[in-house]
């Protein structure tokens, strides 16, 4: 006996409209019921079971809004996707934070409508019994509500901006999005846009024919491709270039990318998370972020505590570690007094610098017992605490401004550098820059790393 094929209810009140939504999802071997108001669709709710709610956002006795509050509030987690009007950014906006799984614009593309019904399915159908573990350890307060957060996130295909310091954890949460959502068998590509090189970031993004520039010997898939139908995670959103801003949103609008060399547009079905270390409201503000692109990639915020704010983590944090760094060999342990160095230290690098801090010690430890001199931690706190770069009396004046701003600037990259044991991107981020800003920077001021 074969499984009953997956139920889908479309809500318009414009009978051509809903004909041609019904044809092409009964083409995809679905059943469906239809409706032309809010009130009709409610009575068939109310009477049976869908996979996937398909409504427009006005009806002629209210907004399909209201379906997608009421079957959040329900608690069936049934998904439903807007129909909004073409270019209607904000109708789009709106229905996403208010809880729809994702939007189609009219007139509809029914390529892009295929992809959308196929990827609600997979979330009805495909995902895990039990989720996975997550990879973000930790038993505190703002741990176990982080990962509920993550959990209710996964069910979504709107836009995630994962803000957080350097080293807390934004791609394992981004990592942990994609594993409990109806995508986890799917790729998961993430992108560190700060690390391109401008000229190559179109290329890299979107692909390229063959024979699109000099040494483009084969045709190349690009992040958008090599993603599709899973997640893109762009870490560093920040550091992308205003030029591909605006590349970056039209793939976002459109959903689909055009490889270099290429004449005709393919559509692409991601899930977009971006994260920074940065204020990209205030990188706004500044003229370095496009609004309309924070506007497309701010739809739900999410924020990783700093390590500092969950201290009460770090027996569970160590011992992870220790236990990856200690499983090509013997059990590696903490001394006395350890744990509470530990818990007494800042770590401007967060988890990322705990990693460091205890890979440094089971070098210098013996029989894989790790002791508080092992942990280094005065040095990183001197560094961290050096005196503010020289400045003339109040009465003077240099004797060529040029050096002394040469010298003001490699003072605080040697701080930055020292502070992150000449880790350069932690240093970059630190310091608010690129990091090929940094690289840049260290050259000119002839800044070398030590030998080791």
């Amino acid at each position: 006996m074969s499984a009953r094929s997956p139920r889908v209810l479309v809500v318009d009140d414009e009978a051509d409209l809903r004909e041609l939504l019904e044809l092409t999802l009964v083409k995809m071997g679905l059943d469906v019921d239809s409706a032309a108001s809010l009130a009709a669709a409610r009575a068939l709710l109310a009477a049976h079971d869908y996979q996937l709610v398909l409504t427009d956002m006005r009806l002629p006795d209210g907004l399909g809004l209201e379906l997608v509050r009421e079957a959040g509030a329900a608690g069936r987690h049934t998904p439903v996707a807007v129909l909004t009007a073409f270019g209607s950014a904000d109708n789009a906006v709106v229905a996403l934070k208010a809880g729809a799984f994702d939007y189609v614009c009219k007139p509809v593309a029914l390529d892009q409508l295929r992809l959308m019904v196929a990827s609600a399915l997979r979330l009805d159908h495909g995902a895990p019994a039990a989720p996975p573990a997550s990879r973000l350890h930790g038993d505190s307060a703002v741990m176990r509500a982080l990962r509920a957060q993550i959990a209710r996130l996964a069910r979504s295909m709107a836009p995630i901006a994962i803000h957080g310091e350097s080293g807390s954890g934004k791609e394992l949460a981004a990592r942990d999005i994609h594993a409990q959502s109806a995508r986890a068998a799917q790729p998961f590509i993430a992108v560190n846009c700060g690390a391109i090189p401008e000229a190559l970031m179109e290329a890299e993004f979107f692909g390229y024919r063959k024979g699109a520039f000099t040494g483009a010997v084969d045709e190349r898939d690009g992040f958008f491709q090599a993603a599709n139908g899973g997640t893109l995670m762009l870490d560093e959103v920040a550091d992308l270039p205003l030029a591909m801003q605006v590349k970056l949103l039209r793939a976002i609008q459109e959903r689909r990318v055009r490889k270099l060399g290429a004449t005709a547009e393919e559509p692409v079905d991601v899930r977009l998370i971006s994260a920074t270390h940065k204020n990209l409201a205030q990188c706004v503000e500044q003229g370095g972020f496009r609004q309309d692109l924070f506007y497309r990639l701010n739809v739900i915020e999410l924020s990783v505590p700093p390590l500092r704010a969950r201290l009460d983590d770090l027996p569970l944090l160590t011992a992870a570690i220790l236990g990856r760094l200690g499983a090509a060999g013997q059990p590696v342990t903490l001394g006395p007094g350890v744990l509470e160095a530990l818990s007494g230290y800042a770590f401007p690098g967060n988890v990322r610098e705990l990693e460091n801090i205890l890979e440094r010690a089971l070098a210098f430890a013996n029989g894989g017992v790790i002791q508080v001199d092992d942990l280094s931690l005065k040095g990183a706190r001197d560094a961290a605490s050096l005196p503010p770069p020289s400045s003339p009396a109040a009465d003077t004046l240099p004797s060529s401004l040029p050096d002394y701003l040469n010298q003001v600037e490699r003072e605080i990259i040697l701080r930055a550098l020292a502070r992150t044991r000449f880790n350069r991107t932690q240093a970059a981020q630190l310091l608010g820059i690129s990091f090929r800003q940094l690289r840049y920077q260290m050259q000119k001021l002839n800044i070398q790393e030590p030998e080791a």
